[in-house]
């Protein structure tokens, strides 16, 4: 059972003089890992000195777990020398794949995308090998985080919950929990009720697997609804929080904004409604 903490933000270029000078008691900052591959420089210095006042978690979007080609040696380099620095409270990246060849024999080409894995025993038995080369490397359990999708693949046979369930049993990985992410992709696939759908799919996840939540803000201006992380959390993402405390119990929640960035105080009150809505679960 994890205790209940306060939760997180994101470290972000923009918060970080006002944070490092109030600084706000915030269960942990998450960073991007690859933004800090660099040997020294000013961006270290800030994680260092953000390290000392919060648990830091690193956050991945490049390793590309999901990759047919394999996973970039250097990517990994990188992130274990980074790992053995910080010691983090958690690394995690995404189920998806960004690395392919341009043709056959060809130059590895890296999308700068999350794109989507088939749900497949193929991809499944791929996954669980490239997590494994991954926590052999870090010699650390990994986060895997269920993504945002807009496409899907014509050949998909699992359930996405049993795809994770699977990967974090065969692995010993867990899951990062991105009930955005849910919502958005219930939306897009013209759910009625998309809150509903992502708690049944939340329902059919082995509680145990779960180390991090994540919350965001969507937007919906357009044909599909995009998961920019530039908003404020919608009030069907909190509904489907709730259930997920009253499922899993307390759990490290990340509150995400990437986009458009607000004022710090914004973004503080966002990670203060989280907390208040864990602590009204947990005094239910």
């Amino acid at each position: 059972m994890h205790p209940h903490q306060p939760a997180g933000i994101g470290l972000r270029q923009a918060h970080v003089a006002e944070l490092l000078a109030r600084r706000p008691a915030l269960g942990f900052v998450e960073v991007h890992s690859e933004n800090y591959f660099g040997a020294g420089g000013a961006a270290l210095a800030t994680l260092d000195a953000a390290r000392a006042h919060w648990p830091v978690s690193l956050h991945g979007v490049g390793l590309g777990l999901g990759s047919a080609c394999g996973l970039d040696t250097w990517h990994l380099d990188k992130l274990a020398a980074l790992v053995a620095r910080v010691d983090p409270v958690r690394v995690s990246d995404h189920a998806a794949f960004c690395r392919a060849p341009r043709h056959a024999g060809g130059p590895v080409l890296h999308g700068a995308d999350l794109l989507p894995v088939a749900f497949t025993e193929a991809s499944l038995a791929l996954m669980v090998r490239q997590v494994m080369q991954v926590q052999d490397r870090l010699r650390r359990p990994l986060l895997v985080e269920n993504i945002s999708a807009y496409v899907a693949w014509a050949d998909d046979t699992l359930a996405e919950p049993d795809y994770f369930n699977a990967l974090c049993r065969q692995t010993g990985c867990g899951l990062l929990l991105d009930l955005n992410n849910l919502v958005v992709n219930a939306l897009n696939c013209g759910s009625a009720d998309p809150a509903a759908d992502a708690c049944r799919w939340v329902d059919q996840i082995d509680a145990h697997s779960v180390g991090e939540i994540h919350l965001a803000g969507y937007n919906d201006s357009g044909a599909l609804v995009i998961d920019d992380h530039g908003s404020q959390v919608r009030e069907g993402v909190w509904q489907v929080y709730r259930h997920t405390l009253r499922r899993l119990g307390a759990r490290p929640t990340l509150i995400e904004w990437d986009t458009a960035l607000p004022v710090l105080d914004a973004l503080l009150a966002e990670a203060a409604k989280a907390d208040a809505v864990a602590s009204s679960v947990v005094a239910a």
